[in-house]
């Protein structure tokens, strides 16, 4: 698929694929004509890459453990450091901390709507 394609499908900008590619996030194939092709696959890459930055991943970061997220999952990191291997762990405890803070915000939001809504049914009756 061209860049647009992908661009609509995961509604990522043309120009922040054309940044991960720079960063070495994604590759696109060259068309004859020199257009970007992109491969399928690459709307579920777009979605990863995303949510690690979402989640504060710097790209360098994310650039050393793509492969590490792909299926089947054979994991090769012959230049793990100590360093690396802190600030992953470090990265991991923190989206862990916000996963928590997600679910119990989730939860009290439906809480919340069930109350709502049994107010309504109440008011109804």
């Amino acid at each position: 698929m061209r860049i647009g394609e992908l661009s609509e499908r995961t509604s990522t900008s043309r120009r922040l694929l054309r940044y991960y590619e720079e960063q070495g996030l994604l590759v696109a194939s060259r068309c004859a004509n020199g257009y970007r092709y992109y491969d399928e696959s690459l709307v579920d890459r777009v979605a990863q890459i995303r949510g690690l930055l979402d989640a504060g991943l710097p790209t360098r970061i994310i650039r050393q453990i793509l492969p590490c997220l792909n299926k089947p999952r054979v994991i090769h990191f012959p230049d793990a450091t100590p360093e690396m291997i802190e600030l992953l762990e470090t990265e991991r405890d923190r989206m862990t901390e916000r996963v928590n803070f997600l679910t119990r915000n989730r939860d009290a939001i439906s809480e919340y709507l069930d109350a709502v809504r049994a107010g309504a049914s109440a008011e109804a009756s």
